[in-house]
């Protein structure tokens, strides 16, 4: 399900005052994830003068090896000089595509604009690396490995940001990776700046409503439900709405942006202005184009790519290899379920993912068919207090169930859920929307990160009743989130797995 169907399950507003510092927001690519575009084009260049190279002098790879290292491949060339030569192209179209600003955010930019910028940043690292040619002197370089050289560099980087962009839309279309956008403004400024986010998809945005000010213009008020407060409510409705970035369209008193800046910076938004409405704060700031849509970024925040890089391919890894090495338990499983009771084996669940977005949790069924209808019945035998609800010898509890609850095996079918995106191995737990109902401002922080099948509250305070342990175990995780603390955790899962401590 769509992003948008989050407030509808939950069917509540959220009154409370309280506003949490937001980390673990998604947010503008690094500077090392710069360094990251950096090394594959890197690598691209390498792969692709390996291969040109190759079908060039149509000799085998330990062959050309061989002669590579010897200074033998092409005559009266060094090793040293051609990797130079090598380096130098590489340092070129490095440089290039930076001024270029080719590893800004894809989404910031049209496809064709970028193919366009990509084939000139090669096209003119390919004049200097023929201009270095000639200047030494190199005329047993053959051109025609040079030019095949660089062409294919051109059609390989070209192909791997198609590919790139594909994959970024189909995820923006699934509702996933995209920004939320509060506009501070309900004039037509702001009204062509939501036209301007709605029509683009590539932009990656979803618009989540106005926020009014005493200011806006009346005749061009949104109509009913989409303005969703003032600028005393703004950063109220932002955590509400899981909101990464407020654009501001109207003009306000500088102290009053000042104000909203300092707020912005203490809980990770994103915040942009459109030009020309506040003369002399924006005089040292770079005009940074939404679409062809102007605006003026005054903070964004940063969040480390490559270790969430890292972490989905670590993600990605471990569910394949868990599938393969359980293969045989799973259909084992499935019998089981088949023969105890009646119902089907799979029992799948609508979850709060990361931002609000609604999915389909599964998991294996380990329960009777009619487990929902009774839950009403035993509300009174609950163990947990605040919104958690859990009992240790449920009698809608299967006998399979109870065993696979135990070392909590129903969990294996939620590694599809990771595969799909909509889960990571690690992480805080994902609620269903009666739990959510019931949150504060600050509860809502949990949401800011993609769930996960273990975290920190399983190994740690698993037995705990306490909802405010539940909040604060997984605050304390989302805060000191590093790659090597997932690691941790799952290694303390295994033991806590084979201990059979689950309920």
């Amino acid at each position: 399900m769509a992003t948008s169907d989050f407030w509808q399950k939950v069917s509540a507003s959220v009154s409370s005052p309280e506003w949490a510092t937001g980390a673990g927001r998604e947010s503008r690519p690094s500077s090392g994830a710069s360094r990251l575009w950096m090394l594959m084009d890197a690598l691209t260049v390498l792969l692709v003068s390996t291969l040109a190279t190759l079908l060039f002098f149509r000799v085998g790879p330990v062959q050309a090896v061989r002669q590579f290292y010897h200074g033998t491949l092409i005559e009266g060339r060094s090793m040293s000089l051609l990797l130079a030569l090598l380096a130098g192209f590489v340092a070129a179209l490095i440089l290039l595509s930076r001024k270029m600003h080719l590893y800004t955010p894809s989404r910031l930019g049209g496809f064709l604009h970028e193919q366009r910028l990509s084939a000139q940043a090669c096209f003119i690292a390919g004049l200097l690396l023929t201009g270095a040619i000639y200047v030494i002197h190199a005329v047993n370089i053959p051109r025609s490995i040079v030019l095949l050289t660089v062409i294919s560099v051109g059609v390989a980087l070209s192909i791997r940001r198609g590919v790139y962009r594909i994959l970024l839309y189909r995820r923006y279309d699934h509702g996933m990776g995209t920004r939320n956008v509060l506009i501070v403004g309900t004039g037509p400024e702001a009204h062509a700046l939501r036209h301007h986010l709605e029509s683009i998809r590539h932009l990656g945005y979803t618009f989540k409503g106005f926020i009014a000010s005493p200011e806006s213009a009346s005749h061009y008020a949104s109509s009913s439900g989409e303005v969703l407060g003032t600028l005393d409510t703004l950063f109220e409705r932002a955590r509400q709405h899981f909101v990464d970035e407020i654009f501001f369209t109207m003009p306000c008193e500088r102290e009053v942006v000042h104000d909203v800046l300092e707020k912005a910076r203490a809980n990770c938004v994103d915040l942009r202005l459109v030009p020309d409405l506040y003369n002399g704060m924006t005089w040292q700031s770079p005009i940074e184009y939404i679409g062809q849509f102007p605006t003026i970024p005054l903070h964004c925040g940063r969040v480390p790519e490559i270790a969430l890089m890292t972490k989905r391919l670590m993600d990605i890894v471990f569910s394949v290899a868990v599938f393969v090495l359980f293969f045989p338990v799973v259909v084992a499983i499935a019998i089981a379920i088949r023969l105890d009771s009646k119902g089907p084996i799979i029992y799948t669940s609508e979850r709060i993912g990361q931002k609000g977005r609604v999915f389909k949790c599964i998991k294996f069924r380990t329960m009777v068919r009619d487990a929902e209808t009774r839950r009403a019945e035993i509300m009174h035998m609950n163990e947990r207090d605040g919104v958690l609800f859990k009992i240790s010898n449920d009698p809608r509890i299967t006998r399979v169930g109870r065993f696979l609850r135990k070392y909590s095996l129903d969990e294996l079918p939620q590694f599809f859920n990771v595969l799909k995106g909509d889960m990571s191995v690690v992480g805080p737990r994902p609620p269903i929307a009666s739990e959510v109902r019931e949150y504060k401002l600050s509860h809502l922080r949990r949401l800011d990160v993609m769930p996960g099948i273990t975290g920190l509250w399983q190994v740690q305070g698993r037995q705990d009743p306490s909802f405010d342990s539940y909040i604060s175990l997984d605050v304390t995780y989302i805060e000191n989130w590093s790659v090597w603390l997932d690691i941790k955790i799952i290694l303390r899962t295994v033991g806590v797995v084979f201990a059979g401590t689950g309920t």
